[in-house]
């Protein structure tokens, strides 16, 4: 199930992978709304942030690396971040010969720093966490379960969807068929919605074999055990030490 996920799932016996889901959403979910109500000047603040993530990832035991290279997945919002200085209006500083606003400065540190720590925090729960527990998670925390299923749905069947994609290309190519410009714009259309009707009639067949099989709209419960208040206490670890370290700076600012 979902072996998109299953690649970034590394088992272990660590304290962090022996925590609910649950607790675990929760705790991330509160970490990052202290990191994005934290003024962008506290700088040191997202220092401590990230030695805050720097200590889940060992406690976790994980290698830093792994950490490190998932976090490619923020490339787009750093070529964002990137471009501000020069495109921002507003004062204007000279930073190695080049002429870059004020305000955009601090609007790419913004981004930057909260974005790799709230991609950093996700990276750390997808790592310590299996997808089906994460799915029971958000059962706990009474998300609807109808946005429940959907995600699991769209988790489960990624993996034939892209295999049917997978199929189709082979197809073409067995056909001497190589996209190298507009021209092929119109096959590769085609192809597209080829697989659009495909993945929908096939859909269909899912449906009708569940409701054969008695599903009447809602997945059966399975049990999940509740949380105990030292796994509570554990997970609340995160957020308020977080959430010390943005009122601790905020005085010290003041």
């Amino acid at each position: 199930m979902g072996a998109g996920h299953g690649t970034l799932y590394r088992p272990g016996n660590s304290p962090v992978h022996a925590l609910p889901a649950h607790c675990k959403i929760t705790a991330v979910c509160g970490f990052v709304l202290v990191v994005a109500s934290t003024p962008r000047t506290h700088l040191w603040a997202f220092a401590l942030y990230a030695l805050l993530l720097a200590a889940v990832t060992s406690a976790a035991r994980l290698p830093a690396a792994v950490v490190l290279r998932r976090l490619v997945i923020e490339a787009p919002f750093v070529a964002f971040a990137v471009l501000l200085p020069f495109v921002a209006r507003g004062p204007r500083v000279d930073v190695l010969g080049l002429s870059l606003s004020e305000s955009g400065l601090w609007d790419a540190w913004n981004v930057l720093a909260k974005g790799t720590l709230g991609v950093a925090a996700s990276v750390l729960l997808a790592s310590t966490t299996g997808l089906r527990d994460l799915l029971l998670g958000l059962r706990r925390l009474r998300m609807p379960a109808l946005l429940v299923q959907i995600a699991s749905f769209m988790i489960r069947y990624g993996d034939v969807v892209t295999d049917e994609m997978r199929r189709m290309r082979i197809a073409r190519e067995s056909r001497g068929f190589t996209a190298r410009g507009v021209r092929h714009w119109r096959v590769l259309a085609t192809s597209a919605g080829a697989l659009f009707i495909r993945s929908y009639e096939r859909g269909e067949r899912v449906h009708l074999a569940m409701v054969s099989r008695g599903y009447t709209g809602t997945m059966p419960e399975t049990a999940a055990s509740a949380a105990t208040r030292a796994q509570w206490a554990s997970a609340a670890a995160l957020p308020l030490a977080a959430l010390a370290v943005r009122l601790t700076t905020e005085g010290v600012l003041l």
